[in-house]
């Protein structure tokens, strides 16, 4: 698992010379500028220890030890992330905040932090609090970390001051959160979703899954199957589902009318999205599989981003 925390094929060559800022939202190349520029930057002394292992008060008690790229999917924040990653010098690792916290559940808060102790750098993408257990274990792997000199990139949808809203009593797990998002300096990219710039389309429909299939390593399930499956799998394991596969066909595709389903989901999704594999569907465009009742809940950008990937996909 530890050896996986690299950034995905897609990003293996990403820098920050190749990103390319849409010109209609300034925010977007000041973005990439200043995480470049924190990458660059020596970052500040860990606190020393004391007598009896007091930590003695660092010099700047107002450094920031993390950048977080806060904006809507489809700006290119895991494309910056993994810029940061393959410039930073040093130990580094990149993975998802799902990937994190099943590092946690396999190791240990300690085997973690014993493992992770002396990185310079860790970054973690789709940064996400959806439930008060995570909530905690972040914000005590963040400060133990960050009090040893480790310093963090992350991306989310949504501010770190807000994270867990619409998902569990927020205000309170509130100064767990504020003790997290203040070792951030918090940078917001605005824009339009790369993917949809060009043309607003639906994701792509066939009526013969498995003749529109292409050659190569490919699957065919019915899509109520892959579902139920995901239910059975921990989604830590969903990369090692998609793992060199070139596509995957889905028929017969309905709108979910389990909320813990689709979740699931969308977690196969952003696993299928880092390996580009295609995706081959018949029945309900797959961006269109969530009801309104799950689009006006707390987990709505989440679906959103779901969505405008499998377009990507379904139209690659």
């Amino acid at each position: 698992m530890a050896a996986a925390l690299v950034p995905p094929p897609q990003f293996a060559d990403a820098s920050f010379a190749s990103y390319r800022p849409d010109p209609d939202y300034p925010s977007q190349a000041e973005v990439r500028d200043t995480v470049e520029a924190f990458v660059a930057s020596s970052p500040a002394e860990a606190p020393r220890r004391g007598l009896f292992g007091r930590r003695k008060p660092a010099a700047d008690t107002t450094a920031k030890s993390g950048v977080y790229l806060d904006g809507g999917f489809g700006v290119g924040k895991t494309h910056l992330l993994a810029a940061a990653y393959h410039a930073a010098s040093g130990r580094k690792t990149f993975g998802t905040f799902i990937e994190y916290t099943a590092l946690v559940g396999a190791l240990g808060f300690q085997g973690t932090i014993d493992l992770l102790r002396g990185t310079a750098l860790v970054c973690i993408d789709e940064f996400e609090l959806d439930d008060p257990g995570d909530t905690m274990v972040m914000t005590r792997l963040i400060k133990e970390l960050s009090e040893s000199g480790t310093r963090f990139a992350a991306t989310s949808n949504t501010p770190p001051g807000a994270l867990g809203e619409g998902r569990f009593a927020a205000q309170d797990f509130l100064r767990e959160i504020q003790a997290m998002s203040d070792r951030f300096d918090t940078l917001r990219i605005d824009g339009l979703d790369y993917r949809r710039r060009a043309v607003d389309e639906s994701a792509r429909v066939v009526t013969d899954v498995p003749g529109s299939l292409p050659e190569g390593a490919v699957t065919l399930d019915d899509f109520r199957s892959v579902v139920d499956h995901l239910g059975s799998v921990h989604p830590s394991k969903y990369v090692a589902l998609v793992e060199d596969l070139d596509a995957v066909g889905l028929t017969d595709v309905q709108p979910f009318t389990d909320q813990t389903d689709a979740l699931r989901w969308v977690a196969l999704v952003d696993r299928l999205y880092d390996g580009q594999v295609r995706i081959v569907a018949s029945g309900t465009p797959l961006d269109q599989v969530y009801p309104e009742s799950m689009l006006g809940g707390g987990y709505r950008k989440k679906y959103l981003r779901a969505a405008s990937r499998v377009v990507a996909l379904s139209r690659a």
